[in-house]
Formats: C-alpha cells, structure tokens, sequence
C-alpha cells in the first residue's frame, strides 16, 4: 500500500549510476506483492460472488441472521452481549468495546444461509472474547499501536529514503519497517481468530441443528471464501514487509 506514496523517491534514488538496478529479491517481492493484490481482488470477487447466491437461499428454521445470533448467544450462555444493525454490505463485526454484535443490511433480517453462517461467526468472535481465546485477545492488544503505526509508517518511510540516498544511515527506514512490520503481525494474528471462529460458527450451527445438510455445507463455503480474504491480506502484508527489508539490504551493496 505503501509503494505509490514513494514511487517517486525511488526512482529518483536508481536513477544514480551508482545504483540503476533493483536488486533481484527488491523486484520479485514488488511482482509478489502485485500478484498477491491481483489475488486479493479475485477472492474478494469470489466471496462477493457466494455471498450473493447464499442469500437466495432459504433455510428451513426460518431464522433472521439478527435471531441466529441470538441463538448463538444464549446457547454459550453469553448474557452481555446486544445484537445490533449496521448499515452497508460485509460490515458486519463483533465489538469487544461495546460489546455487540454488529449485523449488516444483508444479515440482520435476512433468512438466508448466507446470513445465518455470518450472523454465527460474528458470535462466534463474541463466545472467544468469553471465553478469553489468546489470538482474539492479543489482536485487541495490538489495534492501538496498530492504528498508530499505520498512520506513521508512510511517513517515516518517506523521510528515511531521502536520509538514505543522501547520507546513507539507514536508521529512520528500519524504524518504517517496524512500522509496516506491526500491520503484518496483526494480520498474521487475524488469521487464527478468523478462523477459529468459522469453525466455531459451524460447529454450532451443526450441533443445534439450525443448518444441516446441503445448507450446512453452502454455510461452510461462505465462510471459507471469508477466510480466505484475511490470508490473502496476511500474505501482502507479509510481502511489503520483505519489500523494504531487500530495499534497504540493497542499498547497502551500492
């Protein structure tokens, strides 16, 4: 996310004769990263794609999302927690703040499979904050100084390039990396927390019978393409930070 902000800086730091190449692990993790976005885009389109089919499909219970979820609630024997709608299309979260689970439009009335395999994941993040699941509690840690870091780190990418293409200290460019390092950390956190909670999603929906069969396995691919989005956002993550570390690296050999 970062390269178009530095786009410039770079260019005009490889131009020098001294260093008119990128290094060969620079450049393959810039075309990883763009693979990884063109990925991204395509399961963000899958996903979009079995969302929309689930949600014409009715299941027998009749259930809104908005009372699936508070099925899945009582169940866990969780009390605490308010189910509430908010607008717009895959909004929907669980707030460990507020303590509510968040259903979009497509959810919170809605009969589908669809809505009832999202109504219970979201719960299902509500029953490992119950339950204190060590991931869920460590990325709550984490969301103020990734907010920071997230907000700084272009900036001090910025500044440490031009400190490193005039006096070659390549301090400033370390601290933006573990900058950029910290979004990747949180991402790579996600990925447990997501899909735990699937897995508890289904497990309930099984168990109390609301979804069987066919529709139980129309729940189970929803999900997974959901999933699928927090590994595909893990993996560039991952790559912008081995981006910066061969950039750095390279300019050491100049």
């Amino acid at each position: 996310m970062y390269q178009p902000l530095i786009a410039l800086l770079q260019a005009g730091y490889y131009a020098e004769p001294h260093a008119a190449r990128y290094d060969a692990a620079t450049m393959g993790m810039f075309v990883l990263i763009i693979v990884i976005g063109v990925i991204g885009f395509l399961v963000q389109a899958r996903l979009q794609s079995v969302f929309r089919k689930y949600s014409k499909v009715q299941f027998p219970g009749g259930l809104t999302g908005a009372e699936v979820a508070e099925k899945m609630l009582r169940d866990n024997n969780i009390h605490n927690v308010k189910v509430t709608h908010v607008s717009g299309q895959l909004t929907d979260h669980f707030n460990p703040q507020t303590m509510t689970v968040n259903l979009s439009d497509a959810v919170y009335s809605s009969t589908s499979v669809a809505a009832a395999a999202v109504a219970a994941h979201e719960c299902g993040h509500a029953v490992q904050h119950a339950q204190g699941y060590a991931p869920l509690v460590l990325r709550s840690q984490l969301v103020p100084v990734v907010q920071f870091a997230s907000s700084a780190a272009t900036w001090v990418i910025i500044l440490g390039l031009i400190i490193l293409a005039t006096t070659q200290n390549e301090v400033l460019c370390w601290i933006g990396v573990g900058l950029i390092a910290m979004s990747a950390l949180f991402s790579i956190v996600t990925l447990p927390v997501e899909y735990n909670a699937s897995a508890r999603a289904l497990e309930w929906l099984q168990a109390s019978r609301t979804i069987q069969g066919v529709q139980l396995s129309q729940a189970r691919e929803a999900l997974s393409w959901a999933a699928r989005t927090y590994l595909v956002a893990a993996l560039s993550a991952i790559a912008s930070v081995l981006y910066y570390v061969f950039l750095i690296l390279g300019r050491r050999n100049d």
